[in-house]
């Protein structure tokens, strides 16, 4: 066997296509979305490499045309689960045993395949499968997915080079072991990149896992376990459940041999998890980690002095883009009575303007929603709002869930800064505003500060400099991506390694050398060349 010390490929982030009219990715994106549309793709979980069906076959349905059927997953029990976890298990010793410069192939391929050949196809997935219209389907399913595949890798490295000083006749190690036993990667449907890195960034580190995704992401992690079956990733190291969440904790949180957890979804099912880990930790052969993303409750606080264009282009793409389900959507803005009847007017004209319907149409701006649960739990708000005494409804909420779950942009505005709108996670298409006086700046900071019990993103509009550090000390523990005259959405792999605290998680940052350490678990070597024969020291001798 040769060795040699690797340099990584450097990364770079993913350029971001355009698909204007006439270009050959927007042709081939229509391409893969007929194909998709002409046929019911049939999606298996995958256990140990091998394709498992059921016989309880559930459908899957643009959330923009939810009559028509894109295909159909089939739905495993507990015994699926036992199976994912024994072949974790099985693939573990020669997986964690790969060299690591073979296992960061895999993963650089994978990302090159997905740049590629797959580029058209994972797209078409999350625009259908999903409802994301093309550029928000490329910025994430396509160009978010390479980065953290590209970076991880580079990061990885970086990880495996730090090593301890050594002193003279001594030489020090580190390893940085896989951690003992399988993971258990739990995802979201809002993001494709989410989905794929969760289970990808854990299976780098030497790790195998256990991905169950949501099932309304389920043609999109397909095409993603396509990608790495063609990218060379051996048998068991990632398998793909499709079980009810009761049905899966029960199986694996109760095993020994679970070794941590990569999630994104809700607070109150994390908390739910974590308060399980808790009262099972002796059952486990080591302690768990505990790595998650929740809910967020975003917040933009313009001051009298920021450009209102700015501001008003801020709120309309954080609030609205993916119809607002992204943790870091713009939910809650205080904006200053001076500024406020420009905004109101920009806001809306920017909304006039904007298309809802299909994914399949490229000039839609507004989609779907993802479900109809979603749908009723976001227009119920809507509904109470238009109620109250408290809310003025500025724009949008009208809804129609006929034929596809869309529901208008809708900005609310309140007279109660703690109207359930400024403090609740809605995630949908709804930004709360509350006009404050520009005398009552310093109070308005305090109250970003204690409204929300999550601290994932926000952002400040604002000229002056003075104002900008001020708020930035004040809100440091508010947000754990905080946005300085931009929207609170949209990090970037490499740039803006993501994540919050308080309620909105654990804060081990996507994207970052920070979340690959918590799949490792280092092993310190310390080598003697010359070992002492005796126990006495010097300072024992006589005078």
């Amino acid at each position: 066997m040769s060795f040699g010390i690797f340099n990584i490929p450097v990364p770079t982030n993913e350029p971001v296509k355009e698909y204007r009219q006439g270009s050959p990715e927007r042709e081939a994106l229509k391409r893969a979305l007929q194909d998709f549309r002409n046929q019911e793709t049939d999606i298996p979980m995958y256990i140990g490499g091998q394709e498992v069906r059921t016989e309880n076959k559930l459908k899957v349905s643009p959330p923009h045309d939810h009559q028509h059927i894109l295909g159909y997953f089939y739905e495993g029990e507990a015994y699926h689960v036992e199976q994912a976890i024994d072949a974790a298990l099985k693939a573990k010793q020669a997986w964690a045993s790969m060299s690591w410069e073979h296992r960061a192939g895999i993963f650089l391929k994978a990302a090159e395949l997905i740049a590629g050949p797959y580029r058209a196809r994972i797209n078409a997935a999350t625009m259908l499968g999903q409802s994301k219209n093309a550029y928000q389907a490329e910025i994430d399913s396509a160009c978010e997915l390479i980065d953290f595949l590209r970076f991880n890798v580079h990061y990885a490295d970086e990880l495996y080079r730090q090593q301890p000083n050594s002193s003279p006749g001594v030489w020090n190690r580190q390893e940085y072991r896989p951690l003992e036993g399988f993971v258990f990667a739990l995802t979201p449907f809002n993001f494709t990149a989410i989905a794929g890195n969760l289970p990808t960034s854990v299976a780098m580190m030497g790790n195998t896992v256990v991905w169950k995704p949501a099932y309304t992401q389920v043609l999109s992690a397909k095409v993603i376990m396509e990608v790495l079956q063609e990218a060379g990733l051996p048998d068991g190291v990632i398998n793909l459940i499709y079980v009810d969440g009761p049905i899966v904790g029960e199986v694996i949180f109760n095993h020994p041999d679970f070794a941590g957890i990569h999630f994104t979804g809700s607070t109150a099912v994390f908390q739910k998890i974590w308060a399980t880990i808790g009262n099972n930790i002796h059952k486990y052969k080591s302690y768990p980690r505990i790595v998650g993303e929740t809910g967020g409750k975003d917040f933009v606080l313009v001051h009298e002095s920021a450009n209102v264009d700015e501001v008003a282009t801020g709120l309309v793409r954080g609030a609205f883009e993916y119809q607002g389900q992204k943790c870091s959507a713009a939910s809650r803005a205080y904006i200053p009575s001076n500024l406020w009847s420009q905004i109101e007017a920009r806001v809306k004209g920017f909304l006039a303007e904007l298309k809802i319907g299909g994914t399949e149409d490229f000039t839609n701006f507004i989609n779907a929603v993802i479900d109809e649960r979603a749908f009723k739990k976001i227009t119920a708000y809507i509904d109470e709002a238009k109620q109250s005494k408290d809310v003025e409804v500025i724009a949008g909420g009208n809804y129609d869930g006929s034929k596809g779950y869309f529901i208008e942009p809708t900005v609310l505005r309140v007279s109660n800064p703690a109207y359930r709108t400024m403090c609740e996670e809605i995630f949908g298409p709804v930004l709360t505003v509350y006009v404050y006086e520009p005398t009552e700046f310093e109070e308005i900071i305090r109250l970003i500060d204690s409204t929300s019990p999550y601290a994932l993103t926000g952002s400040i509009f604002a000229k002056d400099r003075y104002v900008i550090e001020h708020v930035a000390q004040k809100l440091q523990n508010a947000a754990g991506n905080f946005y300085i005259n931009d929207k609170p959405t949209g990090a970037v792999v490499g740039q803006q390694p993501f994540g919050g605290a308080r309620a909105s998680g654990t804060n081990d940052k996507a994207g970052s050398a920070i979340n690959l350490y918590r799949w490792v678990s280092a092993r310190t070597i310390k080598e003697t060349f010359v070992s002492p024969k005796h126990y006495s020291y010097p300072f024992l001798k006589a005078e």
